[in-house]
C-alpha cells in the first residue's frame, strides 16, 4: 500500500493530535441528523448552506443561479448521450495519523465515484420492485486532474502538514491552511477549473458536506466537498458501507437536495409538504437506516397515480442501502452543468480539461519514492515505493554506496517496490529512474535512509558540546515537519555549559512539529524485573502570549523506531506560565529538570531510542539541554557513569553550584590510590592529583575558587575505571 508520506508517524502521534485539542468544548451533535449506528451527522449540506444565506450576497447568487437552471432546463437542457467528465483533486489535510489515508484509499473513492454515476454497480439490479427499471446513468465521469493551477503536474492529490484536520469548526479556515501549506501548489485551486475534495479527521461532527452550486462563489475554492476520512472509497480507514458519502455529496455538489427536500431534517413529518424539485422521486420524509417498506407520504399520489413507497435506496437518503439516482435527478444533474454563471459549465469544458491534465493519456511527468520508514538499526529492512506518476511501466533503482545492503524478499533493482536490508552504518544515496516506455525521469534523494551503528552503552548523556551543528548528527536525527525553523545548535549558552539545541519558535505560523530523535542506546544488561532507568532532560520556554497552548512530549521505542510510545506530556502552562512578548533566551535560573522513571522494562532492549517533540503555535522559543540516560533512581546530577562496577555509592558533590571548595563525598567498597581531574566539558585537563582511596567513607575537598564561571568536569580514576560528574563554578 503506498503511504502518504516518507516519514512515518505512529498510533501515539494520532493520540497527541487528539490532545491537542482536548481543551475545546465538546460538539452537540444532532441525532435526527445521524444515520442508524454512527456518530457523526451524515451530511450537513443544507445546516451549512442556511448559515451563509443569512449573507444577501450568497443568498443572491443562489436565486440567480437557479433562475439560470429553469432557462436552460426550458431550451431542453443537457443532450442526453453526452458524456460529461468533472476533473477532481483531493486535498487530504492531515496531522500525521490515519487521517493521511493512502493513494489507493483515494483512487478507490474515485472508482466508487465512477461506478455510481455510470451506473455500473451491480446492486442496480436488485433495487426495490416499485423502481425497477428506473435507476439511471447520469453520464458524468470523475478524473484526477493532473496539472496544478501553477501547470505543474502532479498526481492529483496534495497533502497539508497541520492540526487544523481535527478542527471542522471552520471549514473556510481548513481550506486556507490547504492554501498556504500542501505540497503541490501554495495559492488557490479555483473552483471553476477543479472539483476541490477536502479530506480531513473533522468537519464540524458531519461525514460530508458542500455547498449547492452559487453565482457568487463560482471561482471559490470553497465551492468544494469536505469529507471525513473514513467515508473515503471502501477501503482502508474507511467501509463498504460508509463508501457512498462522496456520491451523496457530489449530488449536493450538482444541485440536488436530499429526497426529502432542501433541509437536515430526515424523520420529519413536515417533509411531506416540502419538495426536491424532482418529478420522480416520491415524495417521503427521509429515512436513517434501510427500511425499504417505508411509505411515510401521500402528497406523491397524484403524480404516480397510485400508492408508492419512499425511494429508501437513492443515494440522497440516508440509508445504508443507496445504489441509484433517478432519471429526474440525471436530468437536474446535467443540467446544472451547463451553468455558466456557477462555473460548472466551465468546469466540464473542453479547455479546461485539457488546461487540467484530466483529458490526455496519462503519462509519466516525474519519478518518485518513499520508504516506510528512513532511520533503521543495522540489521533491519526497509520498503522502497515507487510514487511516480502519472504512468509508469519500468524501474531501476540504484542505491549508494553499494555495499551493506542487499535486496530481500525476491526484489530486485527492477521491482516497483523492492525491500532491503542494511547490515552497515552509515547514510545511503537512493535514486530511481522510471519510465513509461517513452518517458523517462530520475528521483535521487541524497542521505535518504540512515543506518544507525552499534548502540551506545549507558550512561548517556547529551550536552551538545562536541557539535558545531546539528546537521547530520551521529547521535541525533533533526525532524522538521512543516518545513521551517528546526532544531538548531545554540553554541553561547546551555544548561551550566556553552552549548545546547535550540528551536526559534518565536512567531512562527500555528502548527509546527519539530522533533529531536536519539541514536540507539544499549538498555539490555539491565535486569528486566528488578532494574530502574531514569530518563532526566533539561530545557526552557517562554510563551509568547498568555493563551499560547504549546507541547513537549516525549515518545520512547524499544525496537529502533518501529512503535512509539508517549510516556511525557508538557503543555500550556505546565510547561511555563511565563511570557515574554519579544524572542527569549534563557538564563541559568531559567531551566527546569525532568526525571522521567517510566521507561519500564519492556524497553530495555539493544535498540532503545528517545523522541523529543514540540508542537508549537507561534509562541516563543524552546531550549533543550543535558539530557541523561541512566540506571538508577533520579538523580539531580548528571551521571555519566554508572556506580557500582567502581565499588563507589552515595557518590555527591556539594556545594554544587560551588564558589570555593568543592566536596567529594562517597562510600568506597575498595581501596588504593586514584587520580582527581578537574576537566572542562571539552576535555581539557585544568588540575589533577593522587587521592587516597579508603575503604567506607572518603571525602575528598579540593579548591575551585581559581576557575572560572562556568561548568566543569570532576573524573575520579580508580584502577583504570572512571567516574565523572559534573559541577558549576559560580
Amino acid at each position: 500500500m503506498k503511504q502518504a508520506s516518507s516519514f512515518i508517524f505512529c498510533s501515539a502521534l494520532l493520540f497527541s493530535s487528539l490532545t491537542s485539542y482536548a481543551q475545546k468544548p465538546q460538539r452537540i451533535l444532532d441525532p435526527q441528523n445521524m444515520r442508524e449506528g454512527e456518530n457523526v451527522e451524515y451530511c450537513i449540506t443544507h445546516k451549512k448552506q442556511a448559515e451563509l444565506e443569512k449573507d444577501p450576497v450568497f443568498l443572491q447568487g443562489l436565486i440567480d443561479a437557479e433562475a439560470e437552471y429553469q432557462e436552460i432546463a426550458k431550451k431542453g437542457g443537457a443532450q442526453k448521450g453526452t458524456i460529461y467528465t468533472i476533473p477532481v483533486v483531493f486535498h487530504v489535510l492531515h496531522f500525521g495519523g490515519i487521517e493521511n489515508i493512502s493513494d489507493e484509499q483515494i483512487l478507490n473513492a474515485l472508482y466508487v465515484l465512477n461506478r455510481d454515476y455510470r451506473k455500473q454497480n451491480a446492486d442496480t439490479a436488485n433495487v426495490h420492485q416499485e423502481f425497477q427499471g428506473m435507476p439511471a446513468d447520469v453520464e458524468v465521469e470523475f478524473k484526477i486532474a493532473t496539472i496544478a493551477p501553477n501547470g505543474q503536474c502532479f498526481k492529483g492529490i496534495t497533502r497539508t502538514f497541520s492540526p487544523l484536520s481535527f478542527d471542522g469548526s471552520s471549514g473556510s479556515t481548513q481550506v486556507d491552511e490547504i492554501i498556504d501549506g500542501n505540497d503541490v501548489y501554495n495559492g488557490s485551486w479555483p473552483g471553476n477549473k477543479y472539483l476541490n475534495i477536502f479530506i480531513c479527521a473533522d468537519i464540524g461532527g458531519a461525514a460530508g458536506y458542500t455547498y449547492k452550486p452559487n453565482n457568487n462563489t463560482a471561482t471559490s475554492m470553497k465551492n468544494g466537498i469536505w469529507i471525513l476520512h473514513d467515508y473515503v472509497g471502501a477501503i482502508g480507514t474507511s467501509s463498504v458501507g460508509t463508501s457512498r458519502t462522496l456520491t451523496h455529496e457530489v449530488g449536493h455538489w450538482l444541485n440536488l437536495n436530499h429526497t426529502w427536500g432542501g433541509n437536515n431534517n430526515p424523520g420529519n413529518a413536515s417533509s411531506c409538504g416540502t419538495d426536491d424539485s424532482v418529478q420522480d422521486t416520491p415524495n417521503c420524509i427521509g429515512v436513517s437506516a434501510c427500511l425499504l417498506n417505508s411509505n411515510t407520504c401521500s402528497t406523491d399520489n397524484a403524480f404516480w397515480g397510485f400508492d408508492i413507497k419512499d425511494n429508501v435506496e437513492n443515494y440522497m437518503d440516508y440509508s445504508y442501502c443507496s445504489k441509484m439516482f433517478t432519471a429526474g435527478q440525471s436530468t437536474r444533474m446535467r443540467n446544472a452543468l451547463q451553468s455558466n454563471g456557477t462555473g460548472r459549465a466551465n468546469v466540464v469544458s473542453a479547455a479546461n480539461l485539457l488546461a487540467v491534465g484530466a483529458t490526455t493519456t496519462p503519462y509519466l511527468c516525474k519519478a518518485d519514492f518513499f520508504a516506510d520508514k528512513t532511520t533503521i538499526c543495522m540489521g533491519n529492512e526497509i520498503q522502497l515505493s515507487d510514487d511516480s506518476y502519472n504512468a509508469v511501466s519500468g524501474w531501476d533503482w540504484q542505491i549508494t554506496p553499494n555495499t551493506g545492503w542487499s535486496f530481500t524478499n525476491g526484489t530486485d533493482a527492477n521491482s516497483q517496490n523492492p525491500s532491503i536490508m542494511f547490515d552497515v552504518a552509515g547514510m545511503y544515496d537512493v535514486s530511481l529512474s522510471a519510465t513509461d516506455g517513452t518517458n523517462n525521469d530520475t528521483e535521487a534523494k541524497q542521505g535518504f535512509i540512515r543506518v544507525l551503528g552499534a548502540p551506545t552503552a549507558l550512561p548517556y548523556w547529551e550536552g551538545f558540546e562536541s557539535y558545531t551543528s546539528l546537521d547530520n548528527l551521529p547521535n541525533w536525527e533533526v525532524y522538521n515537519a512543516n518545513n521551517n525553523n528546526a532544531f538548531i545548535l545554540e553554541s553561547n549558552f546551555g544548561q551550566s555549559s556553552g552549548k545546547c539545541a535550540r528551536l526559534n519558535n518565536f512567531n512562527q505560523a500555528a502548527s509546527n512539529v519539530d522533533e529531536l530523535i536519539s541514536t540507539n542506546i544499549d538498555l539490555s544488561p539491565i535486569d528486566a524485573a528488578t532494574g530502574q532507568v531514569t530518563l532526566s532532560f533539561r530545557y526552557a520556554y517562554r510563551k509568547r502570549v498568555s493563551t499560547d497552548y504549546e507541547y513537549l512530549k516525549v515518545f520512547i521505542t524499544g525496537n529502533c523506531g518501529e512503535n512509539w510510545a508517549q510516556r511525557k506530556t508538557l503543555g500550556g502552562n505546565q510547561l511555563s506560565s511565563l511570557t515574554s512578548s519579544t524572542a527569549w533566551s534563557p538564563t541559568e535560573a531559567d531551566w527546569i529538570t525532568v526525571h522521567m522513571t517510566n521507561v519500564t522494562g519492556n524497553y530495555f532492549t539493544d535498540n532503545f531510542r528517545m523522541r523529543f517533540r514540540f508542537e508549537g503555535e507561534g509562541g516563543n522559543n524552546f531550549f533543550l539541554d543535558n539530557i541523561n540516560l541512566y540506571s538508577g533512581p533520579p538523580s539531580n546530577d548528571l551521571v555519566l557513569a554508572t556506580l557500582d562496577e567502581f565499588g563507589f555509592n552515595e557518590l555527591v558533590l556539594y556545594p554544587n553550584p560551588t564558589d570555593n571548595d568543592l566536596h567529594i563525598s562517597f562510600q568506597s567498597q575498595v581501596s588504593g590510590f586514584a587520580s582527581l581531574k578537574i576537566t572542562d566539558l571539552t576535555g581539557k585537563n585544568i588540575m589533577s592529583y593522587p587521592v587516597n582511596i579508603q575503604t567506607g567513607s572518603n571525602l575528598i575537598i579540593t579548591q575551585t575558587d581559581r576557575l572560572s564561571q562556568g561548568s566543569y568536569l570532576m573524573i575520579l580514576e580508580l584502577n583504570n575505571r572512571q567516574i565523572t560528574r559534573t559541577f558549576t563554578v559560580n
